[in-house]
């Protein structure tokens, strides 16, 4: 599963379904689909005969909902699911989506995934006229422009407040009423339509969900785009007009799982592009390749392909060890890591190895890898990263939001190297990312935003701006080498 063995918090999972009486047990299998992309919580709010009514908690999904009851406790003809990391608000309870309001005349359930980069200055502002905020979340942010909305209806309502956030958003929002799905101007968060076979539409962040409920692929929803399904049918609407494809790299790069598909460009097939790619800009002088399970697998046969070095089973994943990154201290994290990965020593003792990952982001992970090659009695270890160096924050959902945490931010490529204690570094360049995913030819960057490896960022910062630009100053960051 992606970033399984990374030191940083991911993206969230959504899944809504209208029309469908099975709505809440479809949106439960389709949560456990996407469970890699969020640990630390889950919630499911369904559409009962007795209106909107919720099921959450921390921890995996497995963990929320332990007994039947609190799946038929939810049971009706539409339902909102959500698994849960921490981009902003922190891990509090209250936190924990889908969020569920309550008004006089109505009742409505928001799930969000990703980061606004406004919303410090919008909750303030909101504040400072009255509102009032039950969770430290952003996604609260948008239920309260909303509501403030003068426009006629529903959707106007929505659209005014979908145009005052900004950053990256993936938004699904339940009412009696209806489902309703957007996706921020750059589609940075992707999310997708589909059809079940025995009725009801389904919205969600991956097509591997669809796939596991047996829905029927429709299309991505688009930058920009504000979908609404009801008892009617499904419409759509742009809510802005200034869109520009940027979609998040990281997503090909290790969050989407390898049989999703995302703007028609399959996951698995990418990432072997860049193991391809990386075995011509980065060759090195192994006996056998080695990925590291499970999301660099993908790269690591297509570095062999390339390259010619026969690929083989060096490591081996438990697949029972919670993931690496939730642990709370530097310690826990080296010694969860050594339970979660094993060297097989009969394939790597006395070889050259080019061990294959996919990013290097404090360099945790990578450091105790290498180690366990060697301590295997492995001759050499050839690291290489498929991808640029990651040495710029994300604001747009991913929880690296300071250089400080960023190794090749503070390192060059050599003085990793050394502190990892590879025998060779070498990163995928941005070019041949963005070549290797290929997903628009026409938008810059081919369609990707490669924000956290260039500084680029595709849209302002707002909230972030200053602090960002006060960091990258003390570090006097340059584009420097790529390989060592």
């Amino acid at each position: 599963m992606p970033a399984e063995l990374k030191e940083l918090n991911e993206e969230c999972g959504l899944f809504g379904v209208w029309g469908n009486p099975h709505s809440a047990a479809i949106t439960h299998l389709g949560l456990h689909t996407l469970q890699h992309r969020g640990q630390e919580g889950a919630g499911i709010v369904g559409l009962t005969p007795n209106g909107l009514r919720r099921h959450y908690g921390l921890g995996l999904l497995s963990e929320v909902f332990t007994k039947p009851e609190d799946l038929t406790a939810l049971s009706g003809r539409a339902a909102l699911g959500h698994v849960r990391y921490a981009t902003a608000g922190g891990r509090l309870l209250e936190n924990i989506q889908p969020l569920l309001f309550r008004f006089s005349t109505e009742a409505m359930a928001l799930a969000h995934n990703g980061n606004l980069t406004n919303a410090l200055s919008l909750r303030k502002a909101l504040e400072d006229t009255g509102a009032i905020f039950h969770t430290t979340s952003d996604t609260e942010v948008l239920m309260h422009l909303l509501r403030r909305s003068p426009a006629s209806t529903f959707t106007g309502q929505l659209t005014d407040a979908l145009n005052q956030v900004h950053g990256g958003f993936a938004f699904l929002l339940l009412t009696e009423k209806g489902l309703f799905a957007a996706v921020d101007p750059n589609g940075f968060r992707p999310l997708v339509l589909g059809t079940l076979p025995d009725g009801g539409t389904v919205v969600c962040s991956e097509t591997a969900a669809l796939d596991a409920v047996g829905a029927d692929f429709v299309r991505d929803i688009q930058p920009g785009e504000l979908v609404s399904i009801t008892d009617v049918g499904v419409t759509t609407q742009p809510y802005t007009l200034q869109t520009t494809l940027s979609v998040c790299s990281m997503e090909f790069i290790y969050f989407a799982r390898p049989d999703s598909e995302i703007h028609g460009v399959n996951v698995h097939q990418a990432r072997v592009a860049m193991g391809e790619r990386l075995a011509q800009e980065q060759p090195a002088d192994a006996d056998i390749v080695v990925g590291v399970p499970n999301s660099s697998l993908s790269a690591a046969l297509g570095y062999a392909r390339a390259s010619g070095i026969p690929y083989d089973l060096g490591l081996v994943k438990s697949q029972y060890v919670a993931r690496t990154f939730i642990q709370p201290t530097q310690a826990l994290r080296e010694a969860a890591v050594k339970r979660k990965l094993s060297a097989v020593r009969a394939v790597v003792e006395g070889k050259s190895v080019a061990l294959i990952d996919d990013s290097i982001v404090r360099g945790t992970t990578s450091m105790q890898l290498v180690r366990l090659l060697k301590n295997a009695g492995a001759k050499a270890v050839h690291l290489r990263i498929a991808s640029p160096p990651l040495r710029f924050p994300c604001f747009y959902g991913i929880d690296i939001q300071s250089t400080h945490e960023l190794m090749a931010a503070n390192h060059t490529v050599r003085e990793m190297r050394d502190l990892l204690g590879a025998d060779s570094l070498g990163f995928l360049s941005t070019k041949a990312l963005e070549e290797s995913v290929n997903l628009d030819p026409t938008a810059p960057h081919r369609g990707l935003c490669v924000a956290y490896f260039t500084g680029e960022y595709p849209t302002p910062l707002y909230d972030y701006a200053d602090a960002l630009h006060k960091e990258l100053a003390q570090l006097h960051i340059t584009v420097s080498e790529v390989s060592a």
